[in-house]
């Protein structure tokens, strides 16, 4: 299953950050309320009650124990880490000290000046 969207408010609520609407109108948007972010998806990472949305489930991003969370890609295709609440796996993009969840790696999402630059025009694509 492919979802595509700016994960920036997918991850940033994984953080309790405050997040933006990036893509509202886009039916694959995570930020759309009424598509991809809907929490009545069914395979959605905001259904609680799915695989990928459940606290319990390993394959979820909302588990903070999962060891396979949902893995995000940028448009080039290039691995941007793991949609996981999961603070101590290396690939988590809650591990503020991994290479893809520091605010200071150039491969984070969280990093403003490199993956995750809110103007750079970056789309990313969360995957199982």
């Amino acid at each position: 299953m492919k979802i595509v969207g700016l994960l920036l408010g997918a991850a940033t609520l994984l953080a309790s950050s405050s997040a933006f609407a990036a893509c509202p109108y886009d039916y694959n948007c995570l930020n759309n309320p009424y598509g991809a972010g809907s929490p009545y998806a069914p395979n959605g990472i905001n259904n609680p009650y799915s695989n990928r949305g459940s606290p319990y489930s390993n394959n979820s991003a909302n588990n903070p124990y999962a060891t396979n969370a949902p893995r995000i890609y940028d448009q080039s295709g290039n691995y941007r880490g793991r949609l996981s609440s999961n603070p101590y796996d290396p690939d988590s993009t809650s591990n503020p000290y991994g290479r893809y969840g520091s605010q200071y790696s150039p491969d984070s999402i969280r990093n403003p000046y490199g993956a995750g630059n809110p103007y750079g025009g970056n789309s990313f694509f969360v995957e199982d």
